[in-house]
This record gives C-alpha cells, structure tokens and sequence, in this order.
C-alpha cells in the first residue's frame, strides 16, 4: 500500500494551506489587493492539475488522494464564491454561485451513495466536468482581479464564464443522475 504523503497529495494540501490566504489577501485594505487574490486563486488552480498530472506520473495515486483532491478543489471555489457573492452583493452573481454550490452537495452526496450501492465508477468525473471547470476558474479569477464594477469589460465577462459555468453545472448534475436513476428509483412504487 502506498503512503499517503507523496509529491501529489503535499501539493494538494498547499491548495487548502492557500484558502486563508485567499482570504486574508483578499480583504486586505491595500490597491493591489484584488490582483493579489486571483493570482493566489491561479496558482491554486495550477496545483489542481500538477497534483493529478504527478500522481498519474509519479504512481502515487492513494485513496487519500482521491478523498483529498476534489474537497480541496470544493472548499477553494466555495470560499471563492462566498467572498465575491458578499464583495459584489449582487443577485446576479448569487444565482449562479448557489447554483454551482448546491450541485456540488448533490452530485458529492449522490457519488457518496453510488459508492455505497457500489457503483462509484458509473459517475465518475467527466470531460464536461472537466470543461465546467476551467469555465469556472477562469470566471472566478477575473472575478476576483477586479473589483466589484459591472462597467469593467473583464468583470462583465467574469459573469457570462460564470453563468457558463453555471449551465455546464446543471448539464452534469443531470447527467450524473440521469447514470444513477435507475438505482435510485428502483424502491419507488406507483401508489
């Protein structure tokens, strides 16, 4: 059995040591502040690749691993959202993040329950996951390099990733549980 400190999962640690500096930076009362947090926030998301680039490079794929990987990438963009749902305090930019949050609850409880019905494989993550992603990065980092302005072109354009981001994440969740459907209504009856 493989240790679960490796090269991998010290990289996806320094995701999570790197949210209460986020935070900190983000709410710091200095002119570069805004600057400062998406670049925390992009060198985050760079560790979301390097960590899966090296487990598959280097062998050291561990449970701990793949417990500890998508909770970071989880709590990061959660945080994210929070921050600049309270920054902005828009509606506009509320609607998509609790979109993206509440499917992450759905989809990590029904990869949960798959797992328990033993059939974790079946929803595993998919390339529109993967390109929901990258929307959702990339909308968050111009998010959080501007301030909260709806007249800057990089903000405006933060929103419509965002609410790509968004579509993408319903798209999945309904694909995930278009997988798991036949499971979940097996006990239900016609009364």
């Amino acid at each position: 059995m493989k240790p679960a400190v490796g090269i991998p999962n010290i990289v996806t640690s320094i995701r999570i040591i790197l949210i209460p500096v986020l935070v900190g930076v983000y709410y710091l009362p200095m002119d570069w502040h805004y600057l400062a947090a998406a670049a925390i926030f992009t060198l985050a998301s760079i560790t979301d690749w390097l960590d899966g680039y090296l487990a598959r490079r280097l062998q050291q794929m561990t449970p701990f691993g793949a417990f500890l990987d998508p909770v970071a990438d989880k709590l990061i963009v959660a945080v994210a959202l929070v921050m600049l749902v309270e920054s902005h305090a828009s509606t506009w930019l509320t609607i998509p993040a609790l979109v993206i949050v509440g499917r992450e609850i759905v989809v990590s409880a029904l990869r949960e329950w798959m797992a328990e019905m033993g059939k974790q494989a079946s929803i595993a993550v998919s390339f529109l996951g993967k390109v929901k992603t990258t929307f959702q990065m990339i909308a968050l980092i111009f998010l959080l390099a501007n301030e909260p302005n709806l007249e800057l072109s990089f903000v405006i354009l933060g929103y419509a990733l965002l609410y790509t981001a968004a579509a993408l994440t319903l798209w999945s969740m309904y694909l995930y549980l278009r997988i798991a459907w036949p499971l979940l209504s097996s006990g239900m009856t016609d009364d």
